[in-house]
């Protein structure tokens, strides 16, 4: 790869990958979904342009001097990009994780594009296997939801294990609601946001159609539940815009 190819912005286009009428598949996070990606998200998960900054405040807050920060999940590096901001340089280790070759390769550009001196290193590989050792900061943003149930606690564990004492997890989830009728108008929110970001009837019933068997949200109360038996404590909600939900969970001291 050039050195021009590696600073130029990559290629973005606006979502309309589900503008028309299709045979349902199950979403994956391939080429096609890594070109619109930033429009996707934008569009789709409130509140996502408020989080990304926090992470980098919070992870000033709590970044420790030689230790690893890890997001999880990095997908083109929006997280990543927030905690590279937010950690001084005191000999600290950034990894970004995630097992889409489609998302890694376009993540480098953005990696390579900003010009913060700490060092970011990027695998594409599976989180439930990415080795985790004396972390601070880890960053699981939208990431869980994805993971077959029957793993994350296996994985929260892992994190809590490798985490220093007063360390932090970030976790940013979609949830859902153990009240029916809570559900019901939170959902009818969300797609109201959909629409008033540009998404048809169609883009919206068609993307969750897609989404159903592979995007798992639970209820604040099975992950705060899940996140103390990790063995995490002073578990808090410090965001949430309808349905979507952004936690710290801390390692005691």
């Amino acid at each position: 790869m050039t050195d021009r190819n590696r600073t130029a912005k990559p290629a973005q286009a606006l979502d309309t990958l589900y503008a028309a009428d299709q045979p349902r598949q199950d979403f994956r996070f391939d080429a096609s979904v890594a070109r619109v990606f930033p429009d996707m998200i934008r569009r789709s998960v409130p509140g996502y342009t408020t989080i990304i900054p926090m992470i980098e405040v919070i992870t000033e807050q709590y970044v420790q001097p030689g230790s690893h920060c890890y997001d999880l999940g990095c997908s083109l590096g929006a997280s990543t990009l927030a905690m590279r901001h937010g950690m001084p340089a005191s000999g600290c280790t950034l990894v970004g994780v995630d097992n889409s070759d489609a998302m890694i390769e376009r993540c480098e550009h953005y990696i390579a594009l900003d010009d913060h001196p700490q060092p970011v290193v990027l695998r594409c590989e599976d989180i439930l296997d990415t080795p985790l050792t004396d972390a601070s900061v880890t960053t699981l943003n939208f990431t869980l939801q994805f993971v077959d149930p029957d793993r994350r606690l296996e994985l929260l564990t892992r994190i809590a294990e490798a985490t220093r004492p007063g360390g932090v997890l970030i976790l940013s989830e979609k949830v859902r609601f153990e009240d029916d009728a809570e559900q019901d108008t939170q959902t009818r929110l969300h797609h109201e946001f959909k629409r008033a970001n540009g998404y048809s009837d169609l883009e919206i019933s068609q993307k969750r159609s897609a989404l159903e068997q592979v995007l798992i949200p639970e209820t604040l109360a099975e992950h705060q539940a899940r996140l103390e038996q990790a063995g995490f404590r002073n578990i808090m909600v410090w965001y949430q815009c309808f349905n979507f939900v952004s936690m710290l969970a801390f390692k005691p001291a």
